[in-house]
Parts: structure tokens; C-alpha cells; sequence
């Protein structure tokens, strides 16, 4: 491919010099150590660190070329082209070096502030079951073809989703199912790209950190639903429930399927049966009926449901498909995940790291009518402070017993995180102990329980690793409760 090929969709700020746009293009990168010959080097500014830096690294490995909406430095040895935003640069040209997959793939984008990734891991389970052969990406991994690779963000970068997608064609792939963050919008990952079907979940507190206020989080999220680039996609599956998401009005070339409990749905839940099994209803379209069984558990996961049955049928699947994709589905990691080793109360482990989330997975373990609910929880460092005293209060306004610990607390002070979490705790008279240590947390949490309670380990979910101030190091909810219940006599029933 020729580099004026290459950026034909780019529109650089000047013309390319003479002799530039007959460059021959044999790849493209934003990272200079993965940079080879005939590359062209994709230079963003960043937060930590500007990508100029790394323009000298890129050409000496062999880049012929380096992409940037910032100035030339002084003296560059090469072919310096100007572009308005860095990152659309970016995923306009992966779209042109890939061929353009997401044109004939089908592609679901699901947003949202919780559910993202049950109702992804639901959807591409249905689109299994239906035959075809899938790619999974969000917050957990990313499955391709059956091969399951490690996520390092959520929604990766353009040019890593196009060779994604790329990489399913040449698989006989055809269904992509990608759980789409704010922070993906905002900074242009998916621009440009063509989503099929594009999910809205809910919309809640969480990521002020980096959006300044909820305004322009919305505004990040009601991207995905205007095009982002491209043309918006051709359904919206929606939660009519949800106050904040009802304020999306989706294009007249979109199909719109609003879903929840209310008679004002078009997708509706109906003669919702939970139990300690799981959930059994049905789910009414129009004049279409599709009976639901699930091993998921609590009305959260109604709406899960729901959302990723709407995505289905957005595709003409069947609705005896549907169901059984659904069923197929029996847990997704770290979301209300079990820890059985045999002892007489139930432990839990779940992702929820918002008010609302924590509200969520407590109100699941209410439904499972025990005892009491003891939750252990912990607010991440270097994030929105704000919703630390909110969590609080929403933990000791649903628990029995409140244990508060750390959680990636990051380049902060763990006591001064839990300070602050620990006004909205005090807020309600409930029982709560503090303890920094999260693998003594753990125990404290498990030896407060009796038989007949649940214990929730919140906040980590499936992550493997603890983030302190100056290291990373290994550190699983799962496997440390685990050990503490062995450490107990417990054992795994056989």
C-alpha cells in the first residue's frame, strides 16, 4: 500500500511532500519499539508522555513516515504529516491498511456504566449457539475464534481493533460483540468504526476522574450512538427504564428497541421467577415469546438479559437460538462469581466499583434471602474521589457488616482513601470494621460469617493484580478467599 492511499481518509493539514505519497506502507504503529521497516509511526501527545519523544526511536527502526497533531520537531529526518486529531488519524487509516472489516462484519457495541460485560459474554454465547464464529472484546479478554487473548484496555485502540476484526475474517468469523468505554469514545478508539447494533445498559456515577462531570460523560457515551465518525449504527437496543439513558434519541436511519420491566417497552420481561438456581421468565416482542432460563442470579441480570436478547434479535436470530445461548451462558468471571469450599454460608465475588453497582450486587444476595450480608469494598486511588463517601453509604445502608479495605489504591494514601469512604459509612449505623490489608480484610470478612450469610468481596472482581504506588503485584479476590476458607477446614465438595 502507498502511503497517499493510506491517508486518503486522513485529510492532512498540508500535502504530502513530493515523492511521499509513493512511499510503500508495509505497516503502522503507535508504539516505536514495535515500529519496523517501512512503518509509518502514529506520535500522540499523552497525559505522561508526548509520542515526539519517540519519533527519533520509530525512524531509526525504520519508519518512513510519522503521523501527529503536533509540530515538527526541528531537523526531522523524515516525512512529518499534520492531522487535526492524532487518534481518528489513526483509526481512519487502520480501517484503509485492514480493508476495511467492520464494513462486512457484524458489530455490536455495547456502553453503559454496569453490565457491560454480562450482557457482552450473554450476546456473543447467542451468536455462538446460532453458529457463528465470534470475537469477544471488553474488560476481562478478548476471545477470537476460539482463541482467548489478555485485554489491556477495555476497548482496545483503533488500529489493535482492526486487526481484531482482520484477523476474524481471515478465521471464517463473522460477529463482534465489544463492550465500548467512555474512555474509548472520548479519545476517538472506535472512530470511524461501523457498529450493526450499539447497547446503552445504564448510565450512573463513575469515571469523573477522567470526564470532569457526568454531562460530558453522558456526551461520551451518546457517541456511540450518533456515529463516531460513521454513520450511526443501524439499531439501538435501549433500557427504557433507566431515566438517563431515555434521553438518547437515536437517528431516523436507526431502529430503536427500548427494553425493561414497564408495559411501555417494546422488549419486555415478564413472570420473573428468581431463585437460588438462577432466573426463569419470558421475554416478549410484539408477538414474539422466548422462554428464559439462566444460571445468573438477581434482577440486574433481567436487564442483562434483556439488552443482549435485543441485540440478538437486531440480527434476525430465532428466538429458540436465543434461549438457548442465554442458558449456555452459566457465569462470567468475577461477576457475582461463587467461591465454594464446602462452608456453610455463601462467598461471592463481583467487579462492582461504583455506588450503584455496590447497591446492585447487595440487592442479589438479598434476593438470596440470607441472614445477613456482610460486604467487604474498597475505592480505588488516583480516581473520582467524589464517589468514595457515596460508596460508603451505599454499603452500610444494604449490609449487616461493612469491612473496608484497599483497592489499586494506586499513588494514594490506602488510609486516606478509606477516610474517605468511611464518611459515607458513618452515615448509617451499621457495623464496619477498617482494615488496609486487603488479604486481611478477606479474612476478617469470612470469619465474621456464620451459616445461612453471604459474604461479597467487591471492587477486584477478575482481577489478578493489586496496583500500590510503586508496583504491581499478584493479588486475586478468588484465590486469597479460597485459601482463607482451606485455612478454616473447609473443603471443596467432591
Amino acid at each position: 500500500m502507498k502511503l497517499g492511499e493510506l491517508l486518503s481518509g486522513v485529510q492532512p493539514m498540508q500535502p504530502l511532500a513530493p515523492g511521499a505519497a509513493e512511499m510503500s506502507v508495509t505497516g503502522l504503529d503507535y508504539d516505536s519499539r514495535r515500529v519496523g521497516p517501512g512503518f509509518v509511526f502514529f506520535a500522540f501527545p499523552g497525559s505522561r508522555t508526548d509520542g515526539r519523544r519517540f519519533a527519533q526511536d520509530a525512524r531509526d527502526r525504520g519508519a518512513i513516515a510519522v503521523v501527529s497533531e503536533e509540530e515538527e520537531p526541528a531537523g526531522f529526518p523524515a516525512p512529518w504529516i499534520r492531522v487535526p486529531h492524532g487518534r481518528h488519524a489513526l483509526a481512519q487509516a487502520a480501517r484503509t491498511f485492514y480493508g476495511k472489516p467492520d464494513e462486512r462484519l457484524e458489530i455490536t457495541g455495547i456502553t453503559g456504566t454496569n453490565g457491560k460485560t454480562t450482557t457482552a459474554y450473554l450476546l456473543d454465547s447467542v451468536l455462538r449457539a446460532s453458529g457463528r464464529i465470534t470475537a469477544l472484546i471488553g474488560t476481562i479478554e478478548y476471545h477470537l475464534a476460539g482463541r482467548v487473548l489478555p485485554a489491556v484496555n477495555t476497548t482496545p485502540e483503533s488500529l489493535d481493533l482492526m486487526r481484531l476484526f482482520a484477523e476474524l475474517e481471515q478465521a471464517g468469523g463473522s460477529a463482534v460483540t465489544m463492550e465500548v468505554s467512555s474512555h474509548a469514545l472520548a479519545l476517538g478508539r472506535v472512530h470511524g468504526a461501523c457498529f450493526h447494533t450499539a447497547v446503552f445498559t445504564n448510565f450512573t456515577r463513575d469515571h469523573l476522574d477522567y470526564h470532569g462531570d457526568m454531562e460530558a460523560y453522558f456526551s461520551a457515551k451518546r457517541m456511540l450512538f450518533e456515529g463516531a465518525g460513521a454513520a450511526p449504527p443501524r439499531f439501538a437496543v435501549l433500557n427504557r427504564d433507566d431515566e438517563q439513558v431515555r434521553r438518547i434519541k437515536p437517528s431516523q436511519t436507526t431502529q430503536a428497541i427500548w427494553y425493561g420491566v414497564g408495559p411501555d417497552s417494546d422488549l419486555r420481561a415478564r413472570h420473573v421467577a428468581p431463585g437460588l438456581g438462577g432466573l426463569r421468565f419470558d421475554i416478549q416482542f410484539g408477538k414474539i415469546r422466548i422462554p428464559v432460563e439462566s444460571a445468573l442470579i438477581g434482577r440486574i441480570n433481567v436487564y442483562n438479559i434483556l439488552a443482549a436478547c435485543g441485540a440478538a434479535l437486531s440480527y434476525g436470530l430465532e428466538p429458540e437460538t436465543i434461549a438457548r445461548g442465554i442458558a449456555e451462558m452459566r457465569a462470567v468471571p468475577g461477576r457475582f462469581e461463587r467461591i465454594d469450599e464446602g462452608q456453610p454460608f455463601a462467598v461471592v465475588v463481583d467487579y462492582a466499583h461504583t455506588d450503584d453497582a455496590l447497591r446492585n450486587v447487595i440487592a442479589v444476595a438479598r434476593s438470596l434471602e440470607p441472614k445477613r450480608v456482610i460486604t467487604l469494598f474498597g475505592c480505588g486511588g488516583d480516581r473520582d474521589r467524589s464517589k468514595r463517601p457515596l460508596m460508603g453509604q451505599a454499603a452500610g445502608e444494604n449490609s449487616d457488616f461493612v469491612v473496608l479495605t484497599s483497592d489499586n489504591p494506586r499513588s494514594e494514601d490506602p488510609l486516606a482513601i478509606m477516610n474517605d469512604a468511611l464518611v459515607g459509612i458513618r452515615r448509617v449505623d451499621v457495623p464496619h470494621v477498617v482494615e488496609p490489608d486487603r488479604r486481611a480484610a478477606i479474612e476478617r470478612a469470612i470469619k465474621e460469617a456464620h451459616a445461612g450469610d453471604v459474604v461479597i468481596l467487591a471492587g477486584k472482581g477478575h482481577e489478578t493484580t493489586q496496583v500500590l504506588k510503586d508496583r504491581v503485584v499478584p493479588f486475586d479476590d478468588r484465590a486469597v478467599a479460597r485459601e482463607v476458607l482451606k485455612g478454616y477446614g473447609y473443603r471443596q465438595p467432591r
